[in-house]
């Protein structure tokens, strides 16, 4: 006996009926594929401010001096040149963190200030804590102190604390802060009074209320939206920024772990791509480093995907390859952080792991190489890579990639040659109109079984846009993505791992678009793709059935696309329908011989269907 739920149903508009009935059998009780659980993931790229100003929580910009601009992002306030200036000093002892600045007064009133403006702003909740820090030293401790304000955007006070008892030695100073108002666009002031000279490094202003409450945490609302999606994977932590506009521009995983005091920054190369949403004040702090990237993959019960630079930088902008001879410094990169991730205590990286405070492994399963390169310097470098990892770990899975395009002749190249390798899967990306994930959904059905596996690894429907920055975020894209997803899904056995792409955008200092996650300084919102994806991710299931109209499957027939999966710890049947035409669809549902009727409705939009079938 079979008992059908009407389990779940989205109708965004009414239209015309349909006269037509159509019929869908549903072979519930013979699966043809298991569902990976990696299956639906995110991808993860530092890109639009997703990091700093986005994912890491520090509010303060430039908190240790070290842009190439020493002073951008703060701004003195002084009644006269006599009363208080600021110097940047150089320590030039080839240290990660070398600057630091020198704060001279001459004012008991107190009337010298530094100001820092944050990302865009800084958000402020109301009645909430932040916990602020700063690394002082002061020749004349006993007359100075740093009232530390918060203020909103027309510089009115909403909280504040006082620093004092300065020694002559680096040390460390905290103190917490409860705002008495909410500021979408505040800045923090540190106000200096006595006569003196104090120095003042690594400035750093946080929400309390962090991911997990870890103090130089994530933010909260961000990684919550995450979680919610219960992705199975996570790659990280790009994208572009891994291959850099040159190689000394490329993302280096040994930088970014340890004390963040000394974690080396560079520009993002996201701060000069386009010049028409150029962001001069883009840099990567690394505070989200590699060992926050494994935490977060390791809270949120998804694998770890790390993408690694294979010895070249981004072929659209300089590309620049490093010489045969000098690759292996690369692959180390690669096989330390296997070691890292996975070595016990008696290996060197696996001891640098268990220091940070994580005695067991990640057991990590899963690494890239390189991000979207292309033609045979590529595969070259691929060969000498693929040799040395799965010689020392032959366990570990291998993502390649085939280009930035879902086809021509690089594409076609890299999967003739990768064919021939040995690499678990092969990334490909899908930057279109929503026509082309329409017309797309039936890809797979036909694909080559033999050879690697297929990581559907950035996609994203580009349309119309206009001047809001969500734009391109709205029911047509994401009506096309469900469309073009019910084919991912119908061919589990060849796609196991899928992920939108780019994740997050500050709203105020969007490089690309779309995206699934905008937020601004206070808030975060899901896009309509956001939906999609958690429709699919949330309902995964064990199982592909095989789904069939007049024995052909359903991907585009007169604007249907269909795919289902079985769930064989719940018992449920999980169907995704999806209309994209401007009428209503009857559909009759024959499930395993039990029949149910329901009328699916839309008009130039989507409607999920999701039936839970229990079988005793």
């Amino acid at each position: 006996m079979k008992r059908i739920i009407w389990f779940f149903a989205l109708v965004v508009c009414i239209s015309i009926s349909s006269f037509s009935q159509r019929k869908l059998t549903v072979y519930a009780d013979k699966p043809v594929a298991a569902v990976s659980p990696t299956m639906w993931g995110v991808f993860f790229e530092d890109i639009n401010f997703g990091a700093d100003g986005g994912l890491y929580a520090e509010l303060v910009k430039n908190r240790s001096f070290e842009f190439p601009t020493a002073m951008m992002g703060w701004r003195e306030s002084r009644t006269n040149y006599q009363k208080g200036r600021v110097l940047v000093i150089n320590k030039s002892d080839n240290s990660i963190n070398s600057r630091f600045a020198r704060i001279t007064v001459n004012n008991l009133e107190g009337n010298y200030s530094l100001a820092n403006e944050g990302f865009r702003g800084m958000g402020f909740h109301k009645a909430k804590q932040y916990d602020f820090s700063i690394m002082i030293r002061s020749e004349n401790p006993k007359d100075c102190r740093i009232k530390v304000q918060l203020l909103n955007h027309s510089g009115k006070e909403i909280g504040s604390a006082f620093i004092e008892n300065f020694s002559n030695d680096w040390n460390t100073y905290r103190t917490t802060i409860v705002t008495s108002d909410s500021a979408q666009r505040g800045k923090l002031n540190l106000l200096f009074e006595g006569t003196g000279v104090t120095d003042i490094d690594m400035v750093s202003l946080f929400p309390h209320d962090t991911w997990k409450g870890r103090p130089g945490g994530l933010r909260n609302d961000l990684v919550q939206k995450l979680a919610d999606l219960k992705p199975g994977f996570i790659r990280f932590p790009g994208g572009c920024i891994v291959e850099g506009k040159d190689l000394a521009n490329r993302y280096q995983w040994k930088t970014t772990i340890g004390n963040v005091a000394d974690r080396k920054l560079i520009m993002n190369r996201w701060n000069v791509e386009f010049p028409r949403k150029s962001a001069p004040d883009y840099y990567q702090s690394f505070g989200l480093g590699f060992y926050e990237y494994f935490l977060l993959c390791e809270d949120l019960g998804a694998e770890p995907l790390p993408i690694l630079n294979c010895g070249m930088a981004c072929q659209f902008n300089s590309g620049e390859v490093v010489d045969m001879k000098e690759l292996q410094p690369y692959i180390d990169d690669a096989l330390d952080l296997i070691e890292f991730s996975n070595g016990d205590e008696s290996t060197k990286w696996g001891k640098l792991r268990y220091e940070l405070g994580h005695p067991q492994p990640f057991n990590m399963k899963f690494i890239g190489v390189g991000n979207e390169q292309w033609e045979p310097q590529y595969i070259e470098r691929y060969k000498v890579f693929e040799k040395a990892l799965l010689s020392r770990y032959p366990q570990i899975k291998i993502v390649s990639g085939s280009g930035p395009s879902p086809d021509g002749e690089y594409f076609n190249y890299a999967w003739k040659e990768l064919r021939q390798l040995s690499p678990a899967l092969i990334d490909e990306h899908y930057y279109k109109p929503p026509s082309w994930f329409f017309s797309n959904a039936s890809r797979y059905d036909s694909y080559e079984r033999k050879g690697p596996k297929v990581f559907a690894g950035e996609y994203a429907a580009h349309s119309r846009e206009n001047n809001e920055a969500e734009s391109r975020n709205n029911w047509e894209s994401a009506l096309a993505e469900a469309a073009f997803m019910t084919g991912l899904e119908r061919n589990a056995d060849l796609v196991q791992m899928c992920s939108y792409a780019p994740l997050f955008a500050h709203v105020d200092a969007w490089q690309w678009r779309p995206d699934l996650i905008w937020f601004d300084n206070l808030n975060s919102v899901a896009t309509p793709n956001y939906y999609v994806q958690k429709f699919f991710s949330t309902n995964r299931g064990t199982n592909v059935v095989k789904i069939l109209e007049n024995n052909n499957v359903v991907a585009g027939n007169d604007s249907l696309y269909v795919s289902g999966v079985i769930d064989d710890k719940t018992g449920e049947l999980i169907i995704k329908i999806v209309n994209s035409s401007s009428k209503v669809q009857d559909v009759e549902l024959n499930v395993s011989g039990s029949k149910v009727k329901r009328q699916m409705l839309s008009c130039s939009f989507w409607l999920q269907l999701i039936y839970t079938v229990i079988i005793n």
